[in-house]
């Protein structure tokens, strides 16, 4: 290929990818779409950790607004005390566990009963089935909690997705879900809301069937030393919380993952090296092609 070929090859595309982009743009633009912020995590980053206490007070948040409505049938409460999690101890996870009521069985008369939860057990789901879990909701069916964290996300567009390749950027699901959860508001006026419907800035499409589920001042947090809370007990900081106690649920062996991959780094760049100096040493003694013309 000509140089020439080459520079109008390039030149397309980026031609292109402009196009895609200002495309992309105008179509969220004509959605209404509202981009979510992106926020500061500890979790972020290929060093990054889950912050416990915030891992707890996520799951305080879940137990007492969020389980109501959502499942987390993939995670298991003795999972709560396992490394690279919320950490809590093996008795506050027994007791954790016997809060709830688990239906279990059939017994010697062939009948099912409910009893305590125990470590070993999966959260409970809320609803007997999904059709129970619409009735109860309008007609919408509340999404399993297990997973949400890796399954929502939103278009972040050209160049910015090439710049997350090399900035590591992977925490659109938390940004998005903690956006969701404040993103309450009235609607525009002349806007008319069908019964069952809430208006959400970040919803696509505005129009979602969950009602607002935080309030200031709903869940109360661990005390500190002064009897004040450790954080602020507000919609913003409640969100934030259960949304990394759901970026856990997603991938409880995140930190583990990241410390294989940090341990692995040193063997890749040896290797590297080790394969460059092979080749250059395998191809020296090859004939220079040059010398028979």
């Amino acid at each position: 290929m000509s140089r020439t070929s080459l520079r109008l090859a390039l030149s397309g595309l980026a031609a292109g990818l402009a196009a895609s982009a200002l495309s992309l743009t105008a179509v969220r633009a004509a959605e209404g779409r509202v981009e979510p912020p992106a926020l500061s995590w500890s979790f972020s980053g290929p060093v990054g950790k889950f912050d416990r206490a915030q891992l707890q007070r996520g799951y305080k948040v879940y137990k007492e607004v969020c389980a109501s409505c959502h499942a987390a049938s993939l995670v298991r409460f003795r999972n709560l005390a396992q490394p690279g999690g919320p950490e809590f101890t093996v008795g506050q996870v027994n007791a954790l566990a016997a809060t709830y009521q688990v239906k279990d069985g059939p017994n010697e008369t062939g009948e099912m009963f409910d009893r305590p939860g125990r470590a070993a057990d999966a959260f409970p789901s809320p609803f007997a089935n999904e059709q129970a879990a619409r009735a109860a909701n309008g007609g919408a069916y509340p999404p399993d909690f297990s997973v949400l964290a890796k399954a929502r996300t939103y278009e972040r567009g050209f160049p910015r997705f090439v710049f997350d390749i090399f900035t590591q950027y992977q925490e659109q699901g938390p940004d998005y879900i903690h956006a969701l959860m404040v993103g309450y508001e009235e609607p525009p006026a002349g806007t008319t809301l069908l019964p069952g419907q809430y208006w959400n800035k970040y919803m696509p499409g505005h129009l979602i069937a969950m009602p607002k589920p935080l309030n200031d001042g709903q869940v109360e947090y661990p005390k500190g030393a002064d009897g004040q809370p450790q954080v602020p007990e507000t919609i913003d900081q409640y969100a934030r919380d259960v949304s990394a106690f759901m970026v856990w649920m997603a991938e409880p062996h995140m930190e583990q993952r990241k410390r294989i991959a940090l341990w692995f780094m040193p063997f890749l760049v040896i290797f590297a090296f080790l394969l460059y100096f092979s080749k250059k040493r395998i191809w020296a003694r090859m004939p220079d092609g040059s010398a028979t013309h």
